[in-house]
């Protein structure tokens, strides 16, 4: 499964890569990938595989899920398809509350008794991740984990799920797209053993490009 996503969002343009002229993330840092899932939202084939899989990742790995939470924006389109497929609620997760009306930072119903399963469409520093467990904790919920589409599989981000004592999985990975790319003869030899040393320290202000 992971190298079939990988291929597919390769294919759609979803994930670039530029080891000759580095895309610049908004954090200063250079970056020889680009990634943008939202734009699985348009192909029907690839979102239903990619709900599909996210399914299954979480029947595989967290026990009787009982709300699926998505992060604002991407990971809502995806959370209310696995969602839908897994017949449970969905709620969503704001960056920060609303400064008006009811001042919501939570979209739909998390009751304290819920165990949550939190949907990602993409993991760098994990910032955005765990700050949507973080809100869901503090509605009194359990975080079961969370599920993505797409990992660069930074130490960061692993140093930062652990240390908040919560799992994380990915329908594919870095590692696993450098494989594909490799394959295909989208990167040489020489560029891929570049593309390998590529894993930055990010500024936890910057979870995005």
């Amino acid at each position: 499964m992971k190298e079939n996503i990988a291929e597919a969002l390769l294919a759609i343009g979803a994930v670039e890569l530029s080891p000759q002229q580095p895309f610049t993330w908004s954090s200063g840092i250079k970056s020889p990938i680009y990634c943008d899932n939202r734009l699985t939202m348009s192909y029907p084939e690839l979102r239903n595989k990619i709900a599909d899989g996210l399914v299954t990742l979480i029947n595989a790995h967290y026990d009787q899920p009982t709300v699926i939470v998505g992060t604002a924006t991407a990971g809502i389109p995806h959370a209310a398809w696995v969602a839908e497929r897994m017949n449970l609620p969905m709620a969503y997760v704001r960056s920060k509350a609303k400064s008006h009306g009811k001042q919501n930072q939570i979209e739909g119903v998390i009751a304290a008794q819920d165990r949550a399963v939190v949907v990602e469409d993409l993991i760098s520093t994990g910032e955005s991740a765990l700050r949507v467990a973080e809100a869901v904790r503090q509605a009194g919920a359990e975080v079961l984990g969370v599920v993505a589409i797409f990992s660069y599989e930074l130490k960061q981000a692993q140093r930062a799920f652990q240390e908040a004592g919560i799992s994380y999985i990915s329908l594919s990975d870095y590692p696993t797209l450098l494989k594909v790319a490799r394959q295909k003869g989208v990167l040489t030899e020489e560029e891929l053993c570049k593309l390998k040393g590529w894993n930055p320290e990010i500024p936890v202000s910057n979870e995005t490009l």
